[in-house]
C-alpha cells in the first residue's frame, strides 16, 4: 500500500458532527530514542476524544530541530463511545547531538492540548576509510535552463479576457449620451407636444409653400397629444370619429373641454384633410394661425385635465422601473449569449488547429499531458549508474533478495508509477558477487535472455496475461550496446479481475557482473505516451565507472 506525503503548510481537520464539550486525552510516544544520521523515527500521536469533538493535528515543521519527512493518515479506531484517533510522523535528522522534540499542540474543540516532550540521539555512521574507495568530487553539471513561456501564454489570455470585457462594457453595458430624439421621447407628451409645435413653426415648410407637409406635422402633434392624454386611439380614427368622441367625453364630463376648442379642433383638422386629399391650398397666414390655434388648445387640454392621482404616478413609476428591469435582463442575455459564442468559437478553432482531444485534456487535465508538458529530471540512479531523463524523480524502491541469493547479489531499484497505474518506469542495478576463476577463459558470460525470461515470469506471477515479445539490438547515445524487449500485454487494472491493454519496452545491459535494465509500460489508448517513451529511450546513457575506464 503507496503511502502518499502529505503537504505541509495546511491542517488536517477531522470533522464530526457537533461541538459539545467532550472529555480528552493526548499523549506521545517514539519507537526508538536512538538513531544514526538520516534515519527515521516515527513519532506518534494518539487521541482519545469524544465522537463527536473537533479534532485537528498539528501540521509542517513543528518538530524542529528535527525534519518531518512524512505525515500519514489519521487512523480512526472506535473504543466504548469514545473514538481513539492516532497519526504518526516520520522524522529525521543529519547532524549528529542529543534533540529534543518539542511539545506538540493538538486542537480538541477549539482548546489547546499538548504532548510531552521527548529527548533523541542521533550518532554518526562510522566509515572504515581504509575500505572504502574515496573518489574526487564530481564536476559540476550545467543544466538547461527551462525555457517556458507559460507566463507569456497567461499575460496574452489576460489581454483578451480584458479586451472581449471592454467591448462588452462599451458596446453593452455603458450608459451611452442620449440622441436628441431620445432626449424628446422622454419628455412628458405636454413638453413634447410645445417642442414639436415650436420646431414646426421655425421650418422651412411655409416658406417654400410646403402646405401639404405643414398640416400633416400639425395634425399629428395634436392628435398625439389627445392620444396620451385624452383619447388612446386619437391617431387611428378619423376626424369625424375623434371629434365625435370629444363631444362625447365632454358630455359625460369626464374631460372638461369647452365647445369651442373642440370646434377650433375640428376646423383645423377638416382643413388638413382637404389639404391632403381634396388638394386644397390655404393661405399661408391662415396655416400659421391654425398652428397657434393648435398651440393653445394644447394648453386649454393641459389646464383641463386633472393631475394624476398618487396611484396612477405610482403605477407609471412601477412601469418604468419593469422597463429597466427588461432592458438589464436583456443586456445579460446578450452578454451571455456573446460569451458562450466567444467561449465555443475559441475551442473550435484550437480544436481545429491542435485537435480537440489535445484541448479536452488541456482543460480538463491528463495525466500523461501533465507528465509530457511539465519539467523534466536528468539523472543517475544506482552504481553503476544509469543515467535517464524522466518526467518526475525515481523513488528508491525496497527490493528483498530471495535467500538464495542473499550474500551473492545487491541490487538497487528506483521507479515511478506501478503496473496498474497507466504509466511505469523502473531502472534496476544488480551487481554479481560472481567467485573468481583462475583461467579468465572459464568465466562465464551473463545470459541477458535469461534475465529477459526472468523478468518476464516475475510479470506473469503480479497479474499480467497474454504478454507478446519482440527482441531487437540497442545502442545508448554514448554507445553501450544492448537488447530492446518490447510488446504488448494485458496489464492488471485498478478494480479486481480487470484488465488493461498496455505496451512494454525493456532495456537490458549485461557486463561481466552487473545487469542494468529500464522498465517502461504504459496503457496503448494513452495519446501522449509515445512522445514520453521516445525522449526517455534518447536519453538513456550508461557512463562507465573508473575502473572500466582504467581498464
Amino acid at each position: 500500500m503507496r503511502h502518499w506525503t502529505c503537504h505541509f503548510g495546511l491542517f488536517s481537520i477531522l470533522f464530526f458532527l457537533g461541538t459539545l464539550f467532550s472529555f480528552s486525552q493526548v499523549t506521545s510516544e517514539i519507537d526508538t530514542t536512538k538513531i544514526r544520521i538520516g534515519e527515521q523515527i516515527n513519532y506518534k500521536i494518539n487521541v482519545e476524544a469524544d465522537s463527536l469533538s473537533l479534532v485537528v493535528f498539528p501540521e509542517g515543521q513543528t518538530f524542529s530541530p528535527l525534519e518531518a519527512v512524512e505525515a500519514l493518515q489519521i487512523d480512526t479506531t472506535k473504543h466504548n463511545a469514545k473514538f481513539l484517533l492516532s497519526r504518526i510522523y516520520k522524522l529525521t535528522q543529519f547532524d549528529s547531538g542529543a534533540y529534543t522534540i518539542p511539545r506538540q499542540k493538538i486542537i480538541i474543540d477549539e482548546k489547546p492540548f499538548f504532548t510531552d516532550s521527548l529527548k533523541v540521539e542521533v550518532h554518526t555512521v562510522e566509515v572504515d576509510t581504509s575500505k572504502q574507495k574515496l573518489y574526487d568530487i564530481k564536476p559540476i553539471i550545467e543544466v538547461e535552463k527551462s525555457t517556458s513561456n507559460w507566463w507569456k501564454w497567461l499575460l496574452i489570455t489576460l489581454a483578451i479576457i480584458a479586451l472581449v470585457a471592454f467591448l462588452l462594457y462599451w458596446i453593452i453595458w455603458r450608459k451611452k449620451p442620449l440622441t436628441e430624439e431620445a432626449k424628446i421621447a422622454l419628455l412628458p407628451p405636454y413638453d413634447r407636444a410645445k417642442l414639436a409645435i415650436k420646431k414646426l413653426d421655425e421650418s422651412e415648410y411655409l416658406v417654400r409653400e410646403e402646405v401639404k407637409e405643414y398640416y400633416s406635422e400639425l395634425t399629428y402633434i395634436i392628435r398625439k397629444y389627445l392620444d396620451e392624454k385624452v383619447y388612446d386611439r386619437a391617431l387611428e380614427s378619423t376626424t369625424g370619429e375623434l371629434i365625435k368622441r370629444l363631444n362625447l367625453l365632454k358630455d359625460g364630463n369626464q374631460i372638461p373641454l369647452s365647445k369651442e376648442t373642440i370646434l377650433h379642433i375640428e376646423s383645423i383638422l377638416q382643413r388638413a384633410d382637404l389639404v391632403k386629399f381634396a388638394k386644397s391650398a390655404p393661405d399661408i397666414e391662415l396655416a400659421k394661425m391654425d398652428s397657434i390655434t393648435i398651440d393653445k388648445a394644447i394648453d386649454h387640454v393641459k389646464t383641463s385635465l386633472p393631475e394624476p392621482s398618487e396611484e396612477e404616478k405610482l403605477l407609471d413609476q412601477k412601469y418604468k422601473e419593469e422597463q429597466e428591469r427588461k432592458k438589464k435582463r436583456k443586456k445579460i442575455w446578450i452578454t451571455v449569449g456573446i460569451s458562450v459564442f466567444l467561449i465555443v468559437a475559441t475551442l473550435v478553432g484550437f480544436g481545429a488547429k491542435y485537435g480537440f482531444e489535445y484541448v479536452k485534456d488541456t482543460i480538463i487535465g491528463h495525466e500523461s499531458k501533465a507528465l509530457l508538458e511539465g519539467k523534466w529530471v536528468k539523472s543517475a540512479y544506482g552504481y553503476p549508474p544509469i543515467w535517464i531523463e524522466t518526467p518526475k524523480v525515481l523513488k528508491r524502491e525496497e527490493v528483498k533478495l530471495p535467500e538464495a541469493l542473499e550474500g551473492k547479489a545487491k541490487m538497487s531499484v528506483f521507479g515511478y508509477g506501478s503496473l496498474i497505474e497507466r504509466f511505469y518506469i523502473l531502472t534496476s542495478t544488480t551487481l554479481l558477487n560472481k567467485p573468481e576463476s583462475e583461467n579468465p577463459d572459464e568465466q562465464k558470460a551473463i545470459n541477458i535472455e535469461t534475465v529477459v525470461e526472468g523478468n518476464l515470469k516475475s510479470w506473469e506471477a503480479s497479474g499480467v496475461e497474454n504478454i507478446i515479445t519482440k527482441n531487437e539490438k540497442f545502442v545508448t547515445p554514448n554507445g553501450a550496446e544492448g537488447v530492446k524487449t518490447y510488446g504488448t500485454a494485458q496489464f492488471p487494472g485498478l478494480t479486481p479481475n480487470s484488465f488493461e491493454k498496455g505496451e512494454y519496452t525493456l532495456f537490458s545491459f549485461t557486463t561481466e557482473n552487473v545487469i542494468q535494465q529500464v522498465v517502461l509500460i504504459w496503457r496503448t489508448d494513452d495519446t501522449y505516451a509515445e512522445d514520453i517513451i521516445e525522449r526517455i529511450t534518447d536519453s538513456i546513457e550508461l557512463k562507465p565507472t573508473e575502473e572500466e575506464k582504467e581498464n
